[in-house]
């Protein structure tokens, strides 16, 4: 009488895994952080991203940025970058510019700014402070408020007083618990009189706002720096809409008024950019580095693969008597190749779901970091991170699993016997 003998590869598979638990623990580990870094480093990505998008959007989305530039670099490029870093001035843009675009029908407002650093003492306390030189309209357009005392005035600016607005960090470091309101700090070898301190803002793009001195822009440019030009315009606009005519008309009223060429924007010594320019340009800058790092942190799991091939190559070899059994009682090829296929999709898949369990874990440990160091760090985790970890999983079991499955497939149950014993 026949009787047939049924084979259930993933039955055998589970079997043979629990019974070499220790060897399937390290098989499984070496997947598992894999995941985990690709996890935690989308998540990272994509929360820095949001982060730094946020941040942006509260200098207020109705807003068009001119900044100066080199000539004969882009607005994004790194050499325009290296240029402005290692000292080169451009010197052609002027608070007479920012009075001319004023006059672009889309603009409602629009101030002017100058960055410089100077020694601020008071009391005996000495400290290296950045300065922020600005038209009084700042406070207007920017979404930073006062707390105690106020802004500087128009006229104010065009006096060339000497008044401060303290960063809610400056005001706490130079006096504490003290008043600053009408004290007088020194800046550089100037005396100034603070008429307010500014509300907490926070970092916005790794700018700590807080630690500024406000100033008028003429004063610092007069009084402080001896220049006559400013680093960057930015122009409130009554409509989003017309952002992009907007800041067409702004290139060309500033190419005429500085005499270049309508038809070469690389001789520009100015870059225009709007909020929605901006935006699109870090999603790009986040998305290229998001994809960089994940290409690193795959590497970990190609290296998990290659261990799970190593493991799969011994398990066959180790268990070639077994085969050779098997074969002989009726099991055909199928069932000893998805045997240890199965083995390796049990195990990748297992790698996944601790990997993607322990990468959300981490990124959320380190969005609570961020967060308790001041940074607004969301935990992000997309859909794309969960396929990614059951795709990549499933891809390496199959792909590195087929090679020993194959090869434990081909033995000869007559040779596989004899070797074996």
């Amino acid at each position: 009488m026949n009787r047939t003998i049924k084979f259930v590869p993933l039955q055998i598979a589970v079997h043979a895994l629990r019974r070499n638990k220790v060897r399937t623990l390290l098989t499984v580990l070496g997947i598992v952080i894999g995941i985990m870094a690709v996890i935690t480093v989308m998540s990272a990505g994509k929360g820095l991203e949001a982060f730094v998008v946020e941040q942006i959007e509260t200098f207020g989305t109705d807003v068009i940025q001119v900044e100066v530039k080199v000539p004969n670099t882009g607005k994004t490029s790194t050499a325009n970058a290296i240029g402005i870093a290692q000292g080169i001035q451009i010197t052609t843009l002027t608070l007479a510019d920012a009075e001319a675009l004023k006059k672009i029908p889309n603009i409602k407002d629009n101030y002017a700014s100058v960055l410089g650093q100077e020694i601020v003492s008071f009391s005996g306390e000495k400290k290296q402070i950045m300065l922020w030189g600005a038209s009084a309209s700042f406070i207007d357009i920017d979404a930073s408020t006062v707390s105690v005392g106020r802004f500087f005035s128009d006229d104010e600016d065009k006096s060339l007083v000497n008044v401060a607005v303290l960063g809610n960090t400056v005001k706490e470091e130079l006096f504490g618990d003290e008043e600053a309101l009408g004290q007088l700090i020194k800046v550089g070898r100037q005396k100034f009189k603070v008429i307010g301190v500014m509300a907490p803002r926070g970092s916005i793009a790794f700018f700590d706002l807080d630690n500024f001195i406000y100033v008028p822009v003429r004063t610092i440019q007069k009084k402080l720096m001896g220049i006559d030009h400013v680093v960057a315009i930015t122009n409130q606009v009554y409509s989003q809409e017309l952002a992009d005519q907007t800041a067409a008309e702004i290139t060309a009223l500033l190419r005429e008024r500085h005499d270049l060429a309508s038809n070469n924007p690389d001789k520009d010594d100015f870059s225009v950019t709007t909020m929605a320019e901006a935006l699109e340009i870090y999603a790009t800058i986040f998305g290229a580095i998001s994809l960089l790092l994940s290409a690193i942190a795959g590497i970990s799991l190609v290296v998990g693969g290659v261990g799970i091939m190593n493991i799969m190559y011994v398990s066959v070899a180790e268990r070639t008597y077994e085969i050779g059994l098997r074969k002989s009682v009726g099991a055909a090829k199928n069932n000893i190749l998805w045997q240890f296929l199965w083995e390796a999709i049990v195990i990748t898949f297992l790698g996944a779901i601790l990997g993607f369990v322990l990468g959300v874990v981490l990124s959320l440990l380190l969005s609570l970091v961020a967060t308790g160091l001041g940074f607004g760090w969301p935990l992000v985790i997309s859909p794309s991170s969960i396929i990614l970890a059951i795709g990549v999983s499933l891809a390496i079991g199959l792909g590195f699993g087929v090679f020993p499955a194959l090869a434990a497939a081909r033995l000869d149950p007559v040779t596989a016997l004899r070797s074996g014993k």
